[in-house]
């Protein structure tokens, strides 16, 4: 226990802020993680669509192409066409994905634990 009760309401008090901020950096780590496994979801079914002839006008492949386009095509402005014609900025946006989830989110979450 505390000598002097002043101090350990103080300690008492930064370690409840910590705890605060602890929770809102774990949310926001788990908004994100979910968030970014969804759109690599969403990539997944743009590849299938692709591949196959998918109606251009049904509403979710409509959905799938105007969520997934404006990344896509941000790679494709900077990612020349291989061989073939064959488009590999899928692959760029999976791995970016994939290095965001294993650097970003979980930094996140260590920060969060760490502040316990």
């Amino acid at each position: 226990m505390c000598e002097l009760a002043q101090p350990c309401l103080v300690r008492e008090e930064r370690s409840r802020e910590m705890f605060i901020l602890a929770n809102f950096i774990i949310a926001t780590a788990q908004v994100l993680d979910f968030l970014l496994w969804a759109y690599q979801w969403i990539l997944i079914a743009r590849v299938v669509i692709s591949w196959i002839d998918a109606d251009p006008y049904n509403p979710i492949v409509r959905f799938i192409y105007n969520l997934t386009e404006p990344v896509l095509e941000r790679v494709r402005e900077r990612l020349p066409l291989i061989a073939g014609g064959f488009d590999l900025s899928p692959l760029v946006v999976w791995l970016a994905i994939w290095f965001i989830k294993r650097f970003l989110v979980q930094s996140l979450y260590d920060l969060a634990y760490a502040l316990r």
